[in-house]
């Protein structure tokens, strides 16, 4: 099982430590209003520190945001190039702010060497930051966590085995978990989708067993405070019992 965050203790009662969105419908915003698909994709990327500001104040911990999938990479060249460049402006964006610790989550050698090392350059100028973990999961997808995880745990004992039992489980979920790109990050309490699809197309698909689900029809760029707070308030309301 991953470990607690350590600024979970700090969140208020009813508040989820870890909030992860899907951030979907920024094509669909853009069709509606007769914009390009480039201007939809600006909108909503640039719709990302305003929602860790909002989780920030409301006592949120952790915040895990899927801003591209392994599947997207298969988009047209044009639409992954301006992607990209509000990839790189987020990223900037979010080092000049010092106001929230980021990581990065997935398969960056899929990216642009340019992209990737946007990337890389964001977690390392705000690694020393206090605030809220701010996560993002780009060229992700949870099967391929799962088996690079599975590979690198079998690299690791491939020429010798685990000193602890191997009848022991809990040892190896453990084990396992400390192979996947979210080691030592809190799994999701609560997790949000916009745009009204109601399923997790393979997001973080080891870490959400016992997380809370929440749909929300607005597109993601049209997503508001109000929004978090429902989907928040909803998760208030729920009583968790954690398969006990």
């Amino acid at each position: 099982m991953t470990e607690p965050s350590l600024l979970a203790a700090s969140v208020r009662p009813g508040v989820p430590a870890h909030v992860a969105l899907v951030l979907d419908g920024n094509r669909r915003w853009a069709a509606q209003r007769g914009l390009s698909v480039a201007e939809g994709h600006r909108s909503g990327i640039g719709k990302i520190p305003d929602v860790l500001e909002w989780c920030e104040e409301e006592g949120v911990a952790m915040v895990t945001q899927w801003i591209l999938s392994i599947r997207n990479l298969q988009r047209g060249p044009q639409e992954l190039a301006d992607l990209y460049q509000s990839f790189i402006s987020l990223c900037e964006r979010l080092a000049e702010a010092q106001r929230w610790r980021v990581r990065v989550i997935g398969a960056l050698e899929l990216l642009p060497p340019p992209v990737a090392a946007a990337f890389e350059d964001v977690q390392r100028r705000t690694e020393q930051v206090e605030g809220v973990q701010a996560n993002i999961a780009v060229a992700y997808d949870g099967r391929r966590e799962i088996v690079a995880a599975a590979r690198s745990l079998a690299q690791k004992y491939r020429a010798r085995g685990p000193q602890e039992s191997v009848g022991d489980l809990s040892w190896w979920e453990g084990e396992f978990a400390s192979h996947l790109g979210t080691a030592g990050l809190a799994d999701p309490d609560l997790v949000i989708r916009t745009s009204g699809e109601q399923r997790l197309s393979g997001y973080l698909t080891w870490q959400t067993t016992q997380s809370e689900l929440y749909f929300c029809e607005r597109l993601w760029p049209d997503f508001t405070r109000e929004d978090l707070c429902e989907a928040l308030d909803s998760y208030a309301s729920r009583q968790r019992r954690l398969g006990l």
